[in-house]
């Protein structure tokens, strides 16, 4: 990732598969449910991705910017408010909610194993058995509770 022409293909490649991933209808009902304050899931899951893959791009790692996106976009693709659902049949939202939103997303779209990866561990530490393994995977774990950090404290956190 040293010359900017790798740069330029990358951000082509982030900026297509989001495209691919954002366009679609059942990824569209997030904009009805809100993920913390006054942000949707749609634009925390938006905002998970570019700063995950920001992340990747200052830290210089080389990474899988297909799974990166795809799993970034769909790790909170559960598509319930879990202000009025804690209690879901997957169990406790917090600790439930990756294995809810990595069905919803395989039963859409079709998942590599890092994509499903990605999406089941974000919550890491505090689903404590679930650990990212994965840079990518890591990455949106990292960018998850920055986000969701920025959108509990602050009123207007974008």
């Amino acid at each position: 990732m040293n010359n900017s022409a790798e740069f330029s293909a990358r951000d082509k490649e982030f900026i297509k598969t989001a495209k691919e991933i954002l366009s679609h209808k059942r990824v569209k009902l997030m904009k009805n449910f809100t993920q913390h304050g006054d942000v949707s899931c749609y634009q925390h899951c938006t905002m998970v991705c570019l700063y995950a893959y920001l992340y990747a791009k200052r830290l210089g790692w080389d990474i899988d910017v297909k799974a990166l996106v795809r799993g970034a976009l769909l790790h909170d693709f559960f598509l319930y408010d879990w202000h009025d659902q804690a209690f879901t049949p997957d169990g406790l939202h917090g600790f439930s909610h990756p294995i809810t939103a990595e069905r919803n997303a395989r039963n859409t779209f079709p998942l590599t194993k890092k994509e499903r990866n990605i999406i089941s561990n974000h919550m890491w530490p505090l689903t404590l058995t679930r650990i990212p393994d994965s840079k990518e995977a890591w990455l949106v774990c990292m960018a998850d509770k920055y986000c969701s950090l920025k959108e509990t404290l602050l009123k207007n956190p974008y």
